[in-house]
């Protein structure tokens, strides 16, 4: 089945945009809405609005007039959504009234039962590509925007937005990967994660910051591992793993320890994503990993760059 997936995003954060549409679904879109036979949930992605399962598709609105007539009788109450489409040129977008217009007409023709208030199964229609295409609406959920109101804080963290991302980016598909956060904060990564089902656990050589990681799972009613552990004495083997490097502003890290963090790193894990403030691509490769995707990210006054890495079959 073809599913549409139509997307928005803040100012400075395209590039990591596009970096999660290459890491979820294989490709990127140079427009705001992507075609894919692979079905993601649009609440994954903190960037993905919504999503339409195609039932139809014709060149014509009265193709899918006439295609919606055929539909088994609906059992459940209905809504039509018209979804507007941000990439049409000026002279094909549709005005607020020709939307409820075309609402309506579809709704009429779906054998069903409407309900504009509280309907109980939402359909989608769009124009995109130079064809129209109906069928079931699934929005996105936000739980991200929710997450912003968790116990603690602090101003260098990532934004629940960027966690959520990063997430994404690490473990496309969570289906029996497990991943670690070796340097997790207060979890901002963790709650994202885990809230995707992912299976992570985390970890921090600070024990200061460890109690408000785990009340932070804790309030959104999450469950994951929180341990005072040391990079370098991480034994146990993961598939990924996440590293946001320790900033300046709190604690000095020198380029050799930044090596060997990322060394120990290369021991136990064969693909790891890093979120830097400072430019470490030498330091990446001499430890043992080859960078094979990245983007740049701005949130006020800091740039970080989230670089997607994996083991070298080459010696460190």
């Amino acid at each position: 089945m073809l599913h549409i997936y139509n997307y928005a995003y803040r100012e400075g954060e395209d590039a990591l945009c596009a970096l999660e549409m290459r890491s979820l679904f294989g490709k990127d879109s140079q427009s705001s809405t992507l075609e894919s036979n692979l079905k993601v949930d649009p609440s994954r992605s903190p960037f993905i609005r919504e999503r339409i399962d195609v039932i139809y598709e014709g060149y014509h609105l009265q193709d899918i007039i006439k295609q919606v007539q055929d539909l088994p009788i609906i059992e459940a109450t209905f809504k039509v959504i018209f979804i507007q489409n941000g990439n049409l040129a000026e002279s094909e977008k549709v005005d607020f009234e020709q939307r409820r217009t075309i609402e309506r007409e579809i709704g009429l023709h779906i054998p069903g039962e409407p309900d504009l208030s509280n309907p109980e199964l939402l359909f989608g229609i769009m124009k995109i590509n130079g064809r129209w295409v109906f069928g079931h609406y699934h929005k996105n959920k936000a739980a991200w925007l929710h997450h912003q109101k968790k116990p603690h804080s602090y101003s260098t963290s990532l934004s629940t937005r960027v966690a959520r991302a990063v997430a994404n980016i690490a473990v496309p598909d969570p289906t029996g990967i497990k991943a670690i956060d070796p340097c997790c904060g207060i979890g901002t990564v963790l709650v994202e994660a885990l809230s995707m089902g992912i299976d992570i656990v985390g970890s921090d050589i600070n024990p200061l910051v460890l109690p408000g990681a785990r009340e932070n799972i804790a309030h959104f009613g999450l469950v994951g591992e929180v341990t005072r552990k040391d990079i370098r004495s991480i034994s146990s083997s993961y598939d990924v793993a996440i590293i946001d490097m320790p900033y300046n502003v709190f604690s000095v890290i020198t380029p050799e320890e930044q090596l060997e963090m990322l060394e120990s790193a290369w021991r136990f894990t064969d693909k790891v994503v890093i979120v830097t403030l400072e430019p470490i691509d030498s330091i990446i490769i001499k430890a043992g990993f080859e960078i094979v995707d990245r983007c740049v990210v701005k949130k006020g006054m800091f740039t970080r760059q989230v670089i997607v890495c994996e083991k070298s079959s080459g010696e460190i």
